[in-house]
């Protein structure tokens, strides 16, 4: 037996009593975890028109999955502890106690694999922004587009709540037309200037919009001419720090999701050691009960184990159980092809059987 503790009447008691504490602590973990994941799934969902793929959903997820299966096999559990008191009403849940464990374990794996993806998916996340924005930011002006009406008011948003400016900075503005046909005065020279100097006949503008000027600047905002020093008193475009936000937004978004994600994960991992703790608790609950009963003697003393057998041993009989079971379930094709073969191969035998035993009939005399 592995880890063995000799357990009297009294210490059950106690063992299940706290087991049934902890197992309340599980169930209100459950729902904690449950609450983390529709948290992450609004907040993902509030810029989802900014992301060009759903795969950092993921996380959120797995931790709601989680939180309702926890909730449900932790109170499982509390109703067990309750029922370990009572020799006649314990044994009902043997079999159950077997997928119970199995369940609880997966649900630890599952914790620590969305641990291990809030770090992994950030390059995917970091490329979903990079194109959700970019379409964003080139989709701006279709304000009278079905489908895109909405895009204004969510990018001027974004960049006002974050204090950012364009995908990677403010440059990324001069490279698209962010100004709809409709406000322009085409029989303006300037315009006109703009529209044959582009290649795809875009209006472009060394400007940006206003969400991207920064109130804390002690200058009025300039948001067009950026790059021409002339076009303002005391300037430089090159030397003096813009009155506009430095940082690009797939940066402040990607440090936003990235700080909330890291910081599930001491939550997160505080849940495994409370679920590890009360299936460690009950597997030692269930065997000193029932080497309890075994011994006939519910008030005596007996023997609680996490193991029968060593884990190489378990491990190998679980392995054949296992394949017992897919055998079980398997057909086996050459029994099937060899039953009608068998059919056949007995007709002949019984037609030559039919023949032999028929008296030939005599000549005639």
């Amino acid at each position: 037996m592995l880890l063995k503790i000799t357990f009297t009447q009294q210490r059950r008691v106690r063992l299940a009593q706290g087991l049934w504490l902890m197992s309340w602590l599980a169930v209100m973990s459950g729902a904690f975890i449950f609450c983390l994941g529709v948290y992450l799934k609004t907040e993902l969902l509030r810029r989802a028109e900014v992301m060009d793929n759903t795969e950092i959903h993921m996380v959120p997820n797995i931790l709601m999955m989680v939180g309702l299966v926890s909730i449900g096999t932790n109170w499982v559990a509390t109703r067990v502890c309750q029922d370990s008191l009572d020799a006649s009403r314990f044994p009902r849940w043997k079999l159950l106690l077997m997928a119970w464990f199995a369940v609880a374990m997966l649900l630890c794996c599952l914790l620590l694999a969305v641990v291990v993806l809030s770090y992994a998916l950030q390059g995917r996340l970091e490329e979903s922004l990079k194109v959700g924005l970019r379409n964003g930011i080139r989709f701006y002006k279709d304000t009278d587009v079905p489908g895109r009406c909405f895009q204004k008011e969510t990018i001027d948003r974004l960049q006002m709540e974050f204090r950012c400016c364009g995908n990677n900075n403010f440059k990324d503005w001069f490279e698209v037309q962010w100004v709809s046909n409709r406000y322009l005065d085409f029989t303006s020279k300037d315009v006109k200037d703009r529209i044959r100097s582009n290649v795809d006949g875009r209006y472009l503008l060394d400007g940006v919009p206003f969400s991207c000027c920064n109130p804390a600047s002690p200058r009025p905002c300039l948001q067009y001419h950026l790059t021409d020093n002339s076009a303002h008193y005391s300037y430089d475009y090159q030397a003096e720090e813009l009155n506009l936000y430095s940082r690009g937004c797939r940066q402040a978004l990607t440090d936003y999701y990235m700080e909330m994600m890291n910081s599930t994960g001491p939550g997160v991992l505080s849940v495994i050691l409370i679920q590890m703790s009360v299936l460690v608790s009950l597997r030692y609950l269930q065997t000193a009960v029932e080497g309890a009963t075994a011994l006939e003697d519910p008030e005596g003393e007996s023997v609680g184990y996490l193991l029968e057998k060593g884990v190489k041993e378990t491990f190998e009989d679980v392995k054949a159980n296992v394949l017992d079971i897919l055998k079980f379930a398997q057909v086996d094709p050459s029994a099937a092809e060899g039953s009608p073969g068998a059919e056949d191969a007995e007709k002949p035998a019984d037609n030559t059987t039919e023949k032999a035993a028929s008296p030939t009939p005599s000549p005639a005399s």
